[in-house]
């Protein structure tokens, strides 16, 4: 028996631990979209895979990091951890993300006994895909770029300079993309001290014993929220625009929940099959969507570990777009990623009406643009989400201006920065008034981004939820949909959404104006606040 202030003092360490080693990667990696966008999460786990700490980041990744563990020890078998190595995986139908989305791990061992395994995930600029940075339009993953893994990457703490060669070969951008995976295997090193420090000053058996009491304890947690909320069958449901090809047809996404008693299970069967565009993604992060909205909803004060999801269970369907097979594309698997986070609130909406947010605007919102920048000669490519209105709750209005839900911890990149690195002006960033949906309670409004090109430059967008705009709920209405302008008010203006590799001229002007969240309650009660 562990006494809850050793408990807890095992549960803090674990966390900052956790902490640590997010700040190791984040200070050590080559690119903004590590260093300053912040597209990265981390975990300790046991050795039985479980999560005992993981950082703030992208809550899609949520309890999805052992995943990677796990298939790699159940393809090889327990005895393939070896002290000093370090293994590398993005294979979209393992990991569920897209193939830039890269996870590097390696096993712990304390006085030659395994005690558990350090992880990260990290997003690469570029692993090789038909377009720079990646492609809005391709149909199949042979085209988004190299696949790897699980596989070495350090044996007996010593790069694989072979993977490593490559890794260089295979990417645009050689020097920056293996420092990342350098800063991704400090990140590995700095969980294996801080997990070696903790087990060091407590004895394995005390951190086990903490580590059995901190999961029954939130076990216990999520049960008891659970079974607050009314028995029954809960359904909801949504659509894509498009798969980024077909823009003419729109994708069902289906969500039905079933709570009895202290367990809840989430159906999402009834989804489309897996497209032609790159809409897809593997199973396990239409499992961490779930996680997500089910965390925000019901337990979102209970710490996540590996007790956190011992109630729920989460079906898919395989062959379609939220359990896709090869050769299915993946590169932006995470539109319906969203939008289902947002669905599984509004399934429950009925049973939690004091607790539920109508929808937020829902998506990354990607801008990325690429060439060649004339003040170097070299080869750029900018990537970044844009931030938008969430929904409004019986009492307050939406948040204006915030990253969408699947993101988390990840930031817009600020304008110093862009231009610094990138020969592009942001001409307007400013708050888009009226776009959040009206209500008692209004919904967050989106925001007006303006770009001006100093140079040719190659253009793709990837905006999403216009046929499915951020709802409001109890009354409220929707939030406005996003809009996307090239040259606004000129002979030659063009609205669209979605468009990969548009060639782009000096002095042209790009204006994104990103979605409003829902607004919670009849517009035409006296507004408060």
């Amino acid at each position: 028996m562990i006494d809850p202030v050793t408990t807890e003092i095992i549960r803090c360490a674990l966390v900052q631990a956790a902490e640590d080693m997010n700040t190791t990667l984040i200070r050590s990696s080559y690119t903004p979209v590590i260093y300053e966008a912040k597209d990265c999460a981390v975990a300790l786990l046991d050795r039985d895979h479980n999560v005992l700490g993981q950082s703030s980041g992208l809550p899609i990744f949520l309890g999805n990091l052992e995943v990677c563990t796990r298939e790699t020890e159940r393809r090889h078998g327990p005895e393939v951890w070896r002290e000093g190595d370090v293994w590398v995986l993005n294979d979209s139908y393992i990991g569920g993300t897209h193939l830039n989305d890269v996870t590097v791990y390696g096993p712990i061992f304390v006085e030659g006994e395994l005690v558990g395994f350090a992880a990260s995930r990290a997003h690469w600029l570029d692993v090789g895909s038909k377009d720079p940075g990646g492609s809005m339009d391709s149909t199949s993953i042979f085209q988004e770029g190299l696949r790897l893994g699980p596989v070495k990457v350090y044996e007996d703490g010593r790069p694989c300079v072979d993977l490593h060669e490559v890794i260089g070969a295979n990417v645009r951008f050689p020097h920056a993309t293996l420092g990342d995976l350098r800063a991704q295997v400090s990140c590995v090193m700095m969980g294996r001290r801080r997990l070696a420090e903790i087990v060091t000053r407590w004895g394995l058996d005390t951190v086990m014993a903490a580590r059995d009491e901190i999961f029954a304890q939130t076990e216990r947690m999520e049960r008891a929220a659970i079974a607050a909320i009314p028995d029954g069958v809960y359904r909801a449901g949504g659509y894509l625009d498009n798969d980024g090809i077909d823009l003419a047809t729109p994708l069902p996404v289906n969500v039905t929940v079933t709570v009895s008693g202290e367990s809840m299970y989430v159906d999402l069967t009834d989804c489309a099959d897996q497209a032609l565009g790159p809409v897809n993604c593997g199973a396990a992060q239409a499992v961490a969507a779930v996680r997500v909205g089910y965390k925000l909803l019901v337990s979102g004060d209970v710490p996540l570990n590996g007790g956190s999801f011992r109630p729920l269970s989460v079906q898919t369907r395989p062959g379609s777009m939220l359990a896709a097979r090869s050769p299915a594309a993946c590169q932006y698997y995470y539109s319906h990623l969203g939008l289902l986070i947002d669905l599984v609130v509004k399934a429950l909406a009925p049973a939690l009406p004091e607790r539920v947010a109508a929808a937020s605007y829902g998506d990354s919102m990607i801008v990325q643009f690429t060439g060649t920048d004339p003040r170097t000669g070299k080869l750029y490519v900018s990537q970044e989400a844009t931030v938008g209105g969430w929904g409004a709750w019986e009492g307050g209005d939406g948040e204006t201006c915030l990253i969408n839900n699947v993101n988390g911890s990840l930031r817009d990149m600020p304008i110093e920065v862009l231009e610094t690195l990138f020969p592009v002006r942001v001409t307007r960033y400013e708050v888009r008034p009226g776009s959040g949906g009206a209500g008692r309670w209004r919904g967050g409004d989106g925001v007006v981004r303006e770009y001006e090109f100093c140079s040719g430059t190659s253009l793709s967008l990837w905006f999403e939820r216009s046929v499915t705009p951020a709802w409001g709920l109890a009354g409220g209405e929707a939030g406005a949909p996003p809009r996307v302008t090239l040259n606004p008010g000129t002979a030659g203006e063009r609205q669209m959404l979605k468009v990969n590799a548009l060639p782009v001229g000096v002095g042209d002007v790009l204006r994104c104006e990103s979605g409003g969240g829902g607004g919670y309650g009849p517009p035409t009660a006296p507004t408060i606040g």
